[in-house]
């Protein structure tokens, strides 16, 4: 295990009714609020009166963003720069799910700061100030209530990029895991794969003697598989929605389920790429890339795969070999993605080897992928190849 640092300054609010609390919430913070949202459900679903009552009752000013797109994209934050400038905004109030808030996020940093926003997402500039966040959270997926990361797609540039920051982590996040009864079946499906995609890039690692991390991870993976299907057969079934949920934070929340160990990042670098050009939904581009990814990589440790096929999918040794047993594993990964109902290949949106070459360079334009191995240019080709 390695030698680490973990600090995580939000304030979870959790379970049914918790929106009731929002007022309390953002007081402290001011009187003008930004609330952020996307195309519309949360006015067909009733949750954007309750928060409109809700900041109504101590009095606030309401600026509203509307129409944050599934790959957030520069063009909005800048929409969302120039409220908070013209309008004072004190605090951004993102309610919606991953994108959203990494909208949020980007909208906080940009109005403290002078140049592009986009600097921060080539690496040019650190952030160092932004307004607060809070957020009322519709769907499980990115971890993004609970965490200080976000990415952005930059639509003129086709090109999609993350950044990070202790400054941008939501003050406050309300999860309650009624507001995802309403979620359409293709987008839970997604969130699922990108939960346990985020739980993947930490435990497939080369860390040795980390065997708390390597179970918190697991019991984070078993636990989604346990409940994935009870929501999509009953999408109202209260426990299921909460115990994915919670698993959506906890599998990524500044890394305390692999505090201690290197992470990878290979296979959420890939999907990067494809969705900043074809713009599909980000955990069905995981779906198709990460089990190709672990092909492509389980021989640089294969124990780690072993014990995950044991241990995870609960696959017997019996005579198999390493190899055997390894690829067993993989396979239960993409039976599994696929009996929910995600994509396993690039086909599935009509892609074809067009932009192979731009997608296979724009993934190391800063530098050779992941850790767990090093990929290049040549690698990442060949990823995207066998996920066509």
């Amino acid at each position: 295990m390695n030698s680490f640092s973990f600090q995580n300054p939000t304030k979870i609010v959790f379970g049914q009714g918790t929106v009731g609390q929002l007022a309390n919430l953002v007081a402290p913070f001011g009187k003008t609020v930004l609330v952020v949202y996307g195309g519309g459900s949360i006015k067909r679903s009733g949750l954007y009166d309750q928060v409109i009552a809700q900041l109504n009752s101590i009095g606030a000013k309401v600026v509203e963003l509307s129409g944050i797109e599934p790959n957030p994209r520069l063009t909005s934050v800048n929409k969302g720069i120039e409220l908070c400038r013209s309008e004072k905004v004190d605090l951004i109030l993102a309610v919606g799910g991953g994108s959203v808030i990494d909208a949020a996020k980007a909208i906080a940093a940009g109005t403290k700061y002078e140049g592009d926003v986009w600097d921060f997402m080539m690496h040019k500039a650190e952030i160092k100030d932004a307004l607060p966040i809070g957020t009322i959270l519709t769907l499980s997926a990115t971890g993004s209530e609970m965490n200080g990361n976000a990415v952005i797609s930059n639509w003129e540039t086709k090109q999609k990029r993350a950044f990070g920051s202790l400054h941008v982590y939501p003050r406050f996040s309300i999860l309650d895991p009624t507001l995802t009864y309403t979620v359409p079946r293709d987008q839970t499906v997604n969130g699922v794969v990108d939960i346990m995609s985020h739980v993947f890039e930490q435990y497939f690692t080369l860390t040795e003697n980390a065997p708390l991390q390597e179970r918190l991870c697991e019991s984070v993976l078993l636990t989604v598989i346990e409940n994935a299907e009870k929501a999509l057969e009953n999408p109202n079934d209260y426990e299921a929605r909460a115990n994915l949920m919670l698993c959506g934070t906890m599998a990524l929340n500044g890394g305390l389920i692999s505090v201690g160990t290197q992470n990878d990042w290979a296979s959420h670098g890939i999907e990067h790429e494809i969705s900043a050009i074809y713009d599909i939904p980000h955990g069905a581009g995981l779906s198709i890339v990460f089990p190709n990814w672990m092909k492509h990589v389980y021989k640089e440790r294969i124990d780690r795969f072993t014990q995950y096929a044991e241990r995870v999918w609960g696959i017997e040794r019996g005579t198999k070999s390493d190899e055997e047993l390894a690829l067993a594993g993989i396979e239960a990964t993409r039976e599994f993605f696929t009996r929910i109902g995600a994509p396993s290949t690039l086909a599935y949106y009509d892609i074809d080897s067009e932009h192979l070459d731009v997608m296979s360079r724009e993934a190391v334009l800063f530098g050779p992928l992941g850790n767990f191995k090093k990929l290049h240019q040549e690698d990442v080709r060949q990823i995207l190849e066998n996920a066509l």
